[in-house]
């Protein structure tokens, strides 16, 4: 989206969203292009990362949300109209819909309606989708109703004549080159939101959630099995293994049915880095908080070993000790992990 356009909404009145900051935010016009040209990049992001078609998730919040004109996108940045159901514990929107005043999810941003859609379509209720190809949109759209996502019988025509009118499928193939190549594509949501999602969700969580008892920080971690490797959970809930002589990243991810590009992301590797043999390998992000409360620097210590022995983010672990990154971990200080 172009400079002059911003410049177009911001002298014609037209409110916009409080984040606009980033592109987190649509215009209230309703066009389709400014649509696609907004949002094109997340669904490609979402399609790598979790399967689901791009296709399909733009002509879903083209669909839903009018081209992110509807009222539940521009006060509750819901672009998929997805309600609130019993285990949604943040902020809520009230809409007319089957019944008046129907209870929808109201997200903080765009973004956050984006990757909640996708988790969304990962309940039991609609797994038969991930058995067909992630660039299969017409199976997609009809599966999507069959599994009850809407009640409009038309609803697989209305998603598939939005594809094909707009070619949609196109951004499906270029998703298909990123998983073909392990690479993650460049997203438009900041990677850092994910941290202060996390954050808040945990605040937002239900009462009644927030008291079921949590496996504490010295329990046997769990243990499944993967042709080659135990997959273990980490005190702070991550799983991981640990690699063995010969491992490589590439071995790890082929081994645990992963993609090259989490395992680089999850353990802070560049392409080609070496794996040491009884090094940990987390298959799932880094959390924000530490396995344990702190840590004392030892002889050697780095950022990322630091980041490793506990499962924390290196951002995170840096900001919570008022550090740049540019100098060592100086041996003897004792370091915040919460």
């Amino acid at each position: 989206m172009t400079l002059r356009f911003f410049a177009l909404l911001l002298t014609s009145g037209i409110a916009l969203p409080l984040r606009l900051a980033g592109l987190h935010a649509l215009p209230d016009d309703g066009s389709a292009t400014d649509y696609i040209s907004l949002w094109k990049a997340e669904a490609i992001y979402q399609m790598v990362v979790h399967r689901i078609p791009a296709s399909i998730t733009l002509a879903q919040g083209m669909l839903e949300s009018g081209n992110g004109s509807s009222r539940l996108a521009r006060e509750g940045n819901n672009h998929f109209g997805i309600k609130c159901h019993s285990d949604w514990g943040g902020k809520k929107i009230f809409e007319d819909d089957e019944q008046e005043g129907e209870c929808f999810r109201k997200y903080r941003d765009a973004c956050e309606s984006f990757e909640d859609h996708s988790q969304f379509l990962k309940r039991t209720r609609y797994e038969k989708l991930f058995a067909y190809d992630a660039d299969d949109y017409k199976r997609w759209a009809r599966g999507l109703k069959e599994c009850g996502y809407a009640t409009n019988p038309d609803y697989p025509r209305l998603l598939t004549d939005l594809i094909e009118r707009h070619s949609l499928d196109e951004y499906d193939r270029q998703g298909m080159a990123f998983l073909k190549k392990g690479e993650l594509p460049p997203r438009v949501c900041r990677e850092e939101d994910e941290e202060e999602l996390a954050a808040e969700r945990e605040k937002e969580r239900p009462q009644k959630e927030k008291h079921k008892p949590r496996r504490e920080e010295n329990e046997t971690p769990q243990v499944t099995l993967a042709p080659s490797h135990e997959v273990r959970t980490s005190a702070n809930r991550i799983r991981y293994v640990v690699a063995a002589e010969g491992d490589t990243q590439e071995s790890v991810a082929e081994d645990l049915d992963v993609m090259p590009w989490q395992i680089r992301r999850y353990n802070d590797l560049s392409p080609g880095d070496l794996l040491t043999p009884g090094e940990v390998v987390y298959l799932q992000p880094k959390r924000s908080r530490g396995s344990a409360p702190s840590h004392r620097v030892a002889n050697g210590d780095t950022w990322r070993s630091i980041s490793q022995q506990y499962g924390i983010k290196i951002p995170r672990l840096l900001r919570l000790n008022g550090q740049d990154g540019l100098t060592p971990p100086a041996t003897g200080k004792e370091l915040r992990l919460r």
